[in-house]
């Protein structure tokens, strides 16, 4: 087993770093490192071929779980997280039947014209809409809608887009925080834990609102700069009506995106999975997509949903040979018998962790370990949960595969030709996300002891 812990380390190693340098595409190196996973790891090292058919996940599709679910628990299975590809995959689909209605450019003129057309009042306008929508649509969505929309205003201002997408990435990752829908993680703790949408507003809620504050100032005075627009003398802007070259459309494509919105946040109680929910909105905006249908399939994009499923692979040597419940089993071990130090401890290795592997099988992996600190050290529960939940969802954000919204934003920016690369993502995202868990840690010091 230290050999198969081993090579799952080297292999995770490998394609951060080639991820970073940015010289291949990141699809291609994570379904790389991915097949190395199986190969090596799997079956090389382990000579297990169920390891290998557990991380493919295939049974998942044949499980009635899968597409509905009671909520009595949470989706922990090892492997590729197909409820997440199709999710998005769905979700793709909607945007894009909505930029082709005109909806995009429709938001982004209303928006432009409510602040009269300046630059900054949208930055900070976009940086609150990401956290409020994140509070009860998919952060992934949420991403998709106003990354595509800031890119279509950017168009129109002249503009660099890359600040605004950049904060509104982390902002959604934010809000996300506020509620047990907003972010995978939120979901699984919730739902392991028997916590509502009440308590997470109560809780972590209150928390995210007072780092929301502190984070339109930290972006706001560090691109304040790049906040001008390449526009000189009298500009005639167009009515944002028309942008609706489509009136029946439009309306279609709207109303699919409130059936969406309403799918998503009332799922907790209709037990629709975001596998069914994705599923269904992509085929309710092919059907009534006529023959751009087949137009908007080839617009999917799939070098990123590649690129999950690679990552999704990867993670799964970590979680198969021990390496995350090893990590848990550190946290447990420094922590002691202090309450403030577990909470920190918790806190911060979440976030740290968070930050370079996917959160969701992080957080599913920690929801054990915190029901043991809590007996063992006497701290209580729910700040443990809240603890987990901020640090899972905030540190997330640290680096450009954090999260799936940042992969999500940073794809659909170069998709139109904004690159952003690590150096640029990490020099902004990296400090707020600092300056945003500790923050978290005082508000948890304060109430709570």
């Amino acid at each position: 087993m230290v050999l198969a812990q081993t090579m799952s380390v080297i292999i995770f190693i490998v394609m951060f770093g080639l991820i970073i340098s940015d010289k291949i595409e990141r699809h291609i190196v994570s379904l790389g490192c991915g097949l190395a996973t199986l190969v090596l790891v799997f079956g090389l090292i382990m000579r297990d071929g169920g390891a290998v058919w557990r991380a493919l996940s295939f049974d998942s599709f044949r499980q009635a779980s899968f597409w509905y679910s009671a909520g009595n628990s949470a989706e922990t299975s090892v492997g590729i997280n197909w409820a997440t590809i199709l999710f998005i995959a769905g979700m793709m689909v909607m945007v894009e039947g909505m930029s082709r209605a005109g909806f995009f450019r429709w938001l982004c003129l209303r928006m432009a014209k409510a602040v009269h057309y300046k630059v900054s009042a949208l930055f900070v306008a976009f940086m609150i809409m990401s956290s409020v929508l994140a509070m009860f649509i998919d952060s992934i969505t949420v991403i998709l809608f106003l990354a595509a929309a800031t890119v279509e205003l950017s168009k129109l201002l002249k503009f660099d887009p890359v600040p605004l997408i950049i904060s509104e990435i982390f902002c959604s990752n934010l809000g996300g925080s506020a509620t047990m829908c907003g972010d995978p993680p939120n979901i699984i703790i919730g739902t392991s834990l028997g916590y509502s949408f009440a308590d997470f507003v109560k809780n972590t809620g209150v928390i995210a609102l007072v780092s929301l504050a502190f984070v339109i100032l930290f972006f706001y005075f560090s691109f304040r700069k790049e906040l001008v627009p390449a526009v000189s003398g009298e500009v005639k802007y167009p009515d944002p009506r028309e942008a609706i070259t489509d009136k029946r459309r439009f309306t279609v494509s709207t109303v699919i995106f409130l059936i969406a919105v309403a799918l998503l946040v009332s799922h907790a109680q209709t037990g629709l999975t975001v596998a069914t929910i994705g599923c269904f909105i992509a085929a309710l905006t092919l059907l009534t997509a006529g023959k751009d249908a087949i137009d908007i399939l080839r617009k999917i994009d799939y070098k990123t949903l590649s690129f999950f499923v690679g990552l999704f692979v990867v993670v799964a040597g970590l979680e198969t040979t021990g390496i995350l419940d090893i990590i848990a089993a550190f946290i447990a071990r420094i922590s002691g018998s202090h309450a403030m130090v577990t909470v920190a401890v918790v806190l911060w290795i979440s976030a740290i962790a968070s930050a370079f592997v996917d959160n969701i099988p992080f957080a599913a992996t920690m929801v054990p370990v915190i029901r043991t600190l809590s007996t063992a050290t006497g701290c209580p529960l729910d700040v443990l949960a809240w603890s987990l939940a901020i640090g899972t969802d905030i540190g997330g954000n640290g680096t450009p595969i954090g999260a799936s919204a940042n992969v999500v934003g940073i794809s659909v920016a170069a998709k139109n030709g904004h690159m952003i690369g690590w150096g640029k993502y990490c020099r902004y995202a990296a400090p707020a996300t600092i300056i945003v868990v500790t923050i978290s840690m005082l508000c948890l010091f304060v109430r709570y002891f």
